[in-house]
């Protein structure tokens, strides 16, 4: 059951008390009988867990490149393959000494 404040608005009087959300609101205070009005302040709430925030809930973006980005990535990835067939036929090659020796 939640718990609302109400204050007299003659007497200042402030009190809390538990109503169902079916009750109907106070209006009568009990000190003086003037009116009474609900106070309402601010919640604190937690967001914990995952899927509350931007980046739980959704798939990560790629990264915009840039246009001088783009050839120094292809520049790289041409100089990837030529380094690789070096370090195999380099491999090759002294396998094939060693057991051309035995």
């Amino acid at each position: 059951m939640p718990t609302y404040s109400y204050r007299c608005s003659t007497c200042e009087t402030a009190f809390d008390i538990q109503q169902s959300f079916t009750d109907e609101s106070l209006t009568v205070c009990p000190s003086c009988g003037a009116t009474l009005r609900k106070v309402f302040s601010a919640v604190g709430v937690s967001f914990t867990g995952s899927g509350f925030y931007q980046n739980d809930s959704r798939p990560a973006k790629p990264k915009p490149t840039s246009a001088a980005a783009a050839p120094a990535a292809a520049t790289t990835a041409a100089s990837a393959p030529a380094a690789t067939a070096s370090t195999t036929s380099s491999s090759s090659t002294s396998s094939s000494s060693t057991s051309s020796s035995s």
